[in-house]
């Protein structure tokens, strides 16, 4: 595992807060929703790759 992934999810996390709070100040509570859902599938997305790849990893390493 990369220290890259979790300081890119920890900018995901920074971005999508401050869209949440800006949005929700604005009275779009709607689209602030929509934000968290959004940023919350590109962080799985993120970490469904890392699993991807440590399968992979796996399969490699056991292969005869």
């Amino acid at each position: 595992m990369n220290i890259d992934l979790i300081f890119r999810i920890a900018a995901v996390g920074i971005l999508i807060s401050i869209l949440n709070a800006i949005l929700k100040q604005t009275g779009r509570e709607e689209l602030a929703m929509l934000t968290t859902l959004t940023g919350l599938v590109l962080v799985l997305v993120m970490v469904a790759r890392e699993i991807v790849n440590l399968f992979n990893l796996i399969k490699t390493m056991f292969q005869f």
